[in-house]
């Protein structure tokens, strides 16, 4: 499996144990890497007459010294571009001995229109914005749009937030080394990368390891052992059932579609709870959804007692007031019951039910922190995630990782911090970015349906993390196939094919 996410410095620490282990050492690693960001160019650009290779003074423009020689040695006009002499002895300076090119200074960088630039300046450990030379040459390769091969990542881009240091390339193509960066995967770094490459240089499986990486490109290989599948003996309510709280008689559209998102990702059975005021209005656009009066605690605790639901979803279209954190706490409580059949074992608080704690969202977090608390998972979108966690959201140093994780912890809810590049964390310090968003999601009921695949997943007894990266992912995957012309009501059924292959898929795709 390769898609573990590496910092920084748990890339330097991957290099380092490998060439400790050997028989590879720094300068066979750098070789490598050379040679597949080589390979790149010249399997994408094969007509290129003329590539430009800008080369830092560190590592990552060791890999250029490389890729210099192998385009020259190729029959490639090649011209090296230098921000700095590599450090004596160092593997960068044993690479540019080996280089018949001479370089000339970045100062006076310049390109012809048609030619191929390689950025090998910084790559993922930049932690300063790009400034003098090296924003000069990000702005003529932008001026003269000139394609560009990064080595690593687009330098100017931060591998571990993916934020753009006062100026950065914008890739055609990033090759990177053993595995993948949180900036390779985070905005706007990701929008800088173009197609990111995985290269294998030699740092096997067992380095990557040593090192526990906690953080994952989310993909089904990571959740598809945990997806539910219907056991042959199986019936509705031991397939799950899902209680989804409504808005008044004006605001009950948002719980319907959270309803039939959960029923469509394999609930056996999904409630409607609905306020008597609004019973007539949710009764007359239900058909496979039951439907239940809840207008105060008391509703909820008999609800649970009777019909044994197994999660729930409060804040789509609920409102936000007394009665929003009254429900969210008791929910919290519902974990406690004596008798273990009337336990509810999943939580989704969407919208609503996060607004409705900024104010004091201690509250929350203590109810959820107490034993037996059903687990808890958020959903909140930026604004939402501010409100909540406001110190967290104004930190300007941390990623949107390291945001998640504090948030996830704080709160001992998995967090899914929504967006482009949602992020997935639970309080243990797992973390999942997603990497297959779909612009047509950005639309009104399309978090209500996410909220409702996560419950109804949590329902059938899919671990909380799993059960959330599963549904961002299948949730962005659907959105992808629909495409253009995407409304919210759509999507509970784009989800039926995407389900369709996972559960083909289950006892076939290899898990680790």
């Amino acid at each position: 499996m390769s898609d573990e996410l590496l910092t920084s410095a748990e890339m330097g620490e991957a290099d380092r144990l490998t060439i400790a282990a050997g028989p590879i050492d720094g300068i066979g690693l750098m070789r490598r890497a050379g040679e597949a960001v080589a390979g790149e160019v010249l399997r994408r650009y094969p007509s290129a007459m003329h590539v430009h290779v800008l080369c830092g003074p560190g590592n990552n423009g060791g890999d250029g010294y490389v890729v210099a020689r192998i385009l020259a040695g190729s029959g490639v006009a090649t011209t090296i571009w230098a921000s700095g002499a590599p450090r004596p002895q160092s593997d960068a300076a044993l690479a540019a001995a080996e280089c018949p090119i001479a370089s000339r200074p970045l100062s006076v960088f310049e390109a012809e229109p048609g030619s191929i630039v390689v950025d090998a300046l910084y790559g993922a450990g930049l932690s300063k914005p790009l400034s003098g030379d090296a924003a000069r040459a990000v702005g003529v390769a932008t001026a003269l749009h000139l394609p560009v091969v990064a080595v690593d990542l687009p330098s100017g881009v931060s591998g571990d937030s993916g934020r753009v240091l006062g100026v950065a390339f914008a890739a055609a193509a990033t090759v990177t080394f053993a595995r993948k960066k949180p900036g390779h995967l985070l905005l706007p770094g990701r929008e800088r990368c173009g197609d990111i490459v995985l290269a294998d240089i030699g740092i096997g499986d067992d380095i990557i390891a040593r090192l526990q990486p906690r953080a994952v490109d989310n993909r089904p290989a990571h959740w598809l052992r945990d997806f539910p599948v219907p056991a042959v003996d199986a019936h509705k309510y031991k397939r799950g059932h899902v209680g989804v709280f409504s808005g008044g008689p004006s605001a009950t559209g948002a719980a319907r579609l959270s309803a039939l998102a959960a029923a469509r990702s394999g609930a056996g059975a999904v409630t409607v709870l609905s306020p008597g005021n609004a019973m007539t209005v949710n009764a007359g656009h239900l058909t496979s959804i039951m439907l239940s009066k809840t207008d105060d605690v008391a509703d909820i605790r008999e609800f649970v007692g009777e019909r044994r639901p197994s999660a729930f979803v409060l804040g789509p279209g609920f409102g936000v007031g007394d009665k929003t954190r009254t429900f969210g706490l008791a929910l919290l409580a519902c974990g406690q019951a004596q008798d273990a059949a009337a336990q509810v074992d999943g939580l989704v608080f969407d919208a609503d039910a996060i607004t409705a704690f900024r104010e004091a969202p201690e509250i929350l977090f203590e109810a959820a922190r107490r034993p037996n608390a059903p687990a808890l998972v958020m959903t909140p979108h930026e604004g939402e995630f501010s409100r909540l966690f406001p110190d967290i959201a104004d930190d300007n140093v941390s990623s949107k990782l390291d945001k998640a994780r504090a948030a996830a912890a704080r709160a001992n809810a998995v967090i899914v911090y929504k967006g482009a590049d949602t992020v997935i964390a639970a309080p243990d310090g797992r973390a999942a970015i997603n990497s297959n968003g779909a612009a047509w999601l950005a639309t009104a009921g399309s978090g209500d349906v996410l909220s409702g695949i996560t419950a109804g997943l949590l329902a059938q007894a899919m671990p909380p993390f799993e059960a959330a990266c599963a549904a961002v992912w299948i949730h962005a995957d659907a959105g992808s196939r629909f495409g253009p012309g995407l409304i919210a009501e759509d999507l509970p059924l784009a989800l039926v094919p995407v389900l369709r292959e996972l559960v083909e898929a289950r006892p076939k795709v290899p898990v680790g």
